[in-house]
């Protein structure tokens, strides 16, 4: 599977684009931008590009209006297609984010709904009564997501529902060639409705890829041979970000031992998580960490840990915004890419993980655990890599089985000799090719 051997950029499309949060009905082609931005993802090295919601929406894109449709803030279905082409001929992956669990207000079959009511064909696509009403003051009641009546909750029970639905799939495959599907709320999408959509998908391409996104709780519940291939690592997420600032790392070795060590209770063994430091409903990492020194080495840790390596357009430079600023500071419109020693530590992690059968299919072992120091392992048939992170401003040695005394580092090229004792600078990582 071609996900599992590259990283990923996240992209929220209608923020990057500078499009208003209203769906004003203007057609702009904003869209286009991101043709000025590939040789930025040529330069870092990512494989995939993750668009978080391009389909025409009420507001923030996550209340779709119409599942066959670029955005008319976005512009056209014939500018995204340019910039699929441009993408695909610099052999970067597309994956769009599919919001199946709910549509919003303006989606055409609900529109029906309200106008018909009874007499509506649609009406059996939602959950809803007559006899109730709702915030808008519709004069009937219906199932929106965790009480969001933005977002009318859709029933895949219904046949019609779904066979839409997986037409609309089969259309931006068709048309488009994308390679994935995100799916927005995962943990609450039909489990026979994850199953009839991998199978399906699975027909149309090969090695389509679905990436479910699941806050908590098991991932198989999501994840499996015959469901989505992969689902969003919170777990980690939070325990990446809290082991540095508590300057504890056992809590996410702890973590990574949970889901991927050698035991047979493992969770996880042999599946690829999406793996991430921020995204677009967090906080940025930047702002997130207490040191801005560990910068570097969350994401020595986020590329070296198994999973698929997923970078959050901005942060790759160090871009800041907090949560409680509100969504849109997480999601903001740049003129254009910058570059930072940052980035080039990213684009080296990228080169590094690209073809390696460790980084990308080794299991995981702990070789050394401290509060402030962490050393492991990732094996792959005959590719071996140790990842060593120092979090600490003192230099830190570090003893284990080495099985070899020298390495190169794939960050940053160099050859490494660790016969007496790894020596790790202060807040320096390493991922050493044995």
């Amino acid at each position: 599977m071609w996900a599992y051997e590259t990283s990923f950029y996240q992209i929220y499309t209608l923020g990057f684009c500078g499009a208003p949060f209203e769906n004003d009905g203007k057609l702009e082609h904003r869209i286009l931008k991101v043709l000025d931005w590939i040789p930025h993802l040529e330069k870092l090295g990512v494989g995939a590009v993750l668009f978080n919601p391009v389909f025409e929406s009420d507001t923030h894109g996550y209340n779709t209006r119409d599942y066959r449709k670029i955005d008319t803030r976005l512009g056209t279905n014939e500018d995204f297609k340019k910039v699929c082409t441009a993408l695909h001929k610099k052999g970067i992956k597309i994956v769009l984010d599919g919001v199946f669990n709910h549509a919003g207000r303006g989606f055409f079959g609900f529109q029906d709904v309200l106008e018909k009511r009874w007499d509506s064909p649609y009406k059996d696509w939602f959950h809803i009564s007559f006899d109730g009403n709702n915030g808008y003051n519709d004069g009937l009641w219906y199932e929106g997501w965790e009480g969001n009546f933005d977002l009318v909750k859709l029933n895949l029970r219904n046949p019609a529902v779904t066979d839409y639905l997986l037409e609309s799939v089969k259309y931006w495959i068709d048309e488009f060639d994308i390679d994935g599907l995100r799916l927005d709320v995962a943990y609450c999408v039909e489990s026979d409705f994850l199953r009839r959509l991998r199978y399906e998908t699975g027909n149309w391409k090969e090695d389509f890829f679905l990436m479910g996104e699941m806050i908590g709780g098991d991932y198989n519940r999501i994840m499996g041979d015959d469901l989505c291939h992969s689902a969003t690592n919170y777990e980690c997420y939070k325990g990446m970000f809290s082991s540095f600032n508590s300057m504890n790392m056992f809590e996410i070795i702890h973590s990574l031992l949970r889901q991927f060590g050698p035991e047979n209770w493992t969770l996880y063994k042999g599946k690829h998580m999406l793996s991430f430091v921020d995204n677009h409903d967090v906080s940025r990492i930047a702002s997130t960490l207490n040191n801005p020194a560990h910068l570097k080495l969350i994401y020595t840790l986020m590329f070296g840990m198994p999973g698929i390596p997923t970078i959050y357009y901005g942060s790759e430079w160090g871009e800041k915004a907090d949560k409680s600023q509100g969504d849109p500071a997480l999601r903001p419109c740049f003129e254009s890419p910058q570059w930072t020693e940052l980035t080039d530590h990213i684009a080296a992690l990228c080169k590094g993980q690209k073809g390696s059968k460790a980084l990308n299919y080794g299991g995981f072992k702990s070789l050394v655990l401290t509060n402030r120091q962490c050393v492991f392992e990732r094996e792959a048939e005959d590719d071996r890599v140790i990842v060593a992170i120092n979090a600490d401003d003192q230099p830190f040695v570090a003893h284990f089985d080495a099985r070899a005394g020298r390495a190169t580092d794939l960050i940053t090229g160099e050859m490494i000799d660790f016969g007496g004792g790894l020596e790790i600078p202060g807040c320096t990582s390493y991922l050493l090719q044995i």
